[in-house]
């Protein structure tokens, strides 16, 4: 079993995040954020900015019925 050392902060058209091991192809429908480094590093990132859970598509809902 090969371990993987690095990864990639990895972000959707939903603004949902993920870390994906470095090298490895991006799964369609995601695309990297700019952000790499070790697994601990890369959590901790996606816990900094990924401040809102809900989907991108429920926020914008959500707000234009507050408007």
């Amino acid at each position: 079993m090969i371990e993987v050392k690095s990864y990639t902060v990895v972000v959707n058209d939903e603004e949902q995040y993920s870390i994906w091991p470095t090298g490895r192809d991006i799964p369609a429908g995601w695309r990297e954020s700019g952000v790499r480094g070790s697994k601990e590093e890369c959590l901790a990132h996606v816990e900094e900015v990924w401040t809102d859970m809900r989907p991108l598509s429920l926020r914008r809902r959500m707000e234009a019925m507050d408007a």
